[in-house]
């Protein structure tokens, strides 16, 4: 095959699934098998100051990788070559947050007074360097490829954000973590990462051109009326999640956030993790509801209620085939008690507590969801569950016992 077609069908795993991640979560997962998502080769976007040569293509017992030919140089290096170019002044860039409680006509209107502050929109020269940056990155190293979104100030990426991509990596030390995201693109952003680099591990924070990843989407159309000010923004919320094991043995999995203590059915689910192979029908359909229905009103709509009423209408459809984990993969602990990891042991009976619930946790979940938007200001005291699970699951381990 010719290299650019090849080339184009890497750059269409990576758009689907990026895609995802900006639009479902602040922050998610999304592991991949092989499979090819979109047969357009003519449109991919060509990276300005890099050649592109000879794409090869290789396969192991898992799944196929597509590996680049592209004359190789040192990760920190070409980080630090586009910084040079474009410096995104992430220091003093305050996040451009909506209005609450108001009409959505409102807040529409107060979207397009501000949306020249909205620069996650620009297809600038640091954007479009996007594609050879992710041709470069991700290759047949990587057991397994994640993707995270940041859309908060580089200066916000602090101790509890770091832990979850420790935990990444303490769980898949040969994985790969790319993070979307333009303000932790940056010379902030880049010394935040560098302990992990400096360790081996392969995580790196690059602008997504938002414009190229949704053509030739079901949010293509959604996305220009976002950017001529038509649509409402709506408020975006950060997650976190502490990995506990490899997600290696999950395919087509969507966790419950809530079962009915009767029938033992889901009632609510959520997207903070999703592991879907290539192309997978669902991931079509999170993306057609999210740009026909999306609502900034009303909190949640965009997130678990999108992925649980969809869920809903096509669970029993043929060619859906896909597994709900049980509530103790992801979500072991309701967001209205998350504070009880956080606290030591005052007695006996909260020790005896303490080693059950750990136990339980070892044998029964993925990773646990930490609720950040209750937890994020209550302190990590020693002898808790969550001291205990960041000493287990760290990699360089420091800030245990801050917020």
């Amino acid at each position: 095959m010719m290299s650019s077609r090849i080339d184009s069908r890497l750059l269409s795993l990576a758009k689907f699934h990026i895609f995802c991640t900006v639009s479902l979560v602040a922050i998610i997962f999304i592991i991949y098998a092989d499979g090819i998502i979109y047969t357009d080769s003519q449109n991919s976007v060509e990276l300005k100051d890099k050649a592109v040569s000879q794409v090869l293509q290789t396969h192991s017992i898992e799944r196929q990788f597509i590996k680049s030919d592209i004359t190789r140089k040192a990760l920190r290096s070409m980080q630090e070559n586009v910084l040079d170019v474009v410096e995104v002044d992430t220091e003093d860039t305050s996040p451009v947050v909506a209005p609450f409680n108001v009409t959505e006509e409102e807040r529409i209107s107060w979207f397009r007074e501000k949306l020249p502050e909205f620069v996650i929109f620009d297809s600038d020269e640091k954007a479009l360097q996007f594609h050879g940056r992710v041709l470069e990155f991700f290759d047949h190293k990587c057991d397994t490829q994640f993707f995270m979104t940041w859309i908060s100030p580089a200066r916000s990426f602090g101790s509890r954000e770091f832990l979850s991509m420790e935990s990444v990596f303490r769980a898949h030390p040969r994985g790969c973590l790319m993070i979307l995201s333009r303000t932790m693109d940056s010379r902030r952003g880049y010394r935040l990462l560098k302990p992990l680099q400096d360790r081996g591990f392969k995580v790196h924070a690059v602008t997504p051109d938002l414009s190229f990843l949704f053509k030739n989407t079901p949010a293509e159309a959604w996305f220009a009326e976002m950017k001529t000010g038509n649509r409402d923004p709506g408020v975006y919320l950060d997650t976190d999640f502490i990995v506990m094991k490899s997600f290696s043995g999950l395919r087509n999995s969507i966790g419950a956030q809530s079962m009915d203590a009767v029938s033992k059915n889901w009632t609510r689910l959520n997207n903070a993790v999703l592991v879907f192979d290539m192309n997978h029908p669902l991931l079509r359909k999170f993306i057609e509801e999210f740009a026909l229905t999306f609502d900034g009103n009303k909190w949640g709509h965009n997130g678990p209620y999108l992925v649980s009423r969809v869920v809903q209408r096509v669970q029993n459809r043929p060619g859906y085939n896909f597994t709900v984990l049980p509530r103790m993969a992801f979500y072991p602990v309701d967001w209205s008690r998350i504070g009880g990891l956080f606290k030591k042991p005052k007695n006996h009976a909260d020790t005896k507590w303490i080693n059950a619930k750990l136990l339980q946790l070892s044998e029964e979940t993925y990773g646990v969801h930490l609720w950040n938007k209750q937890s994020s200001r209550v302190l990590i005291e020693e002898g808790s569950i969550m001291q205990r699970l960041i000493s287990d699951h760290c990699v360089i381990c420091k800030d245990i016992y801050s917020s």
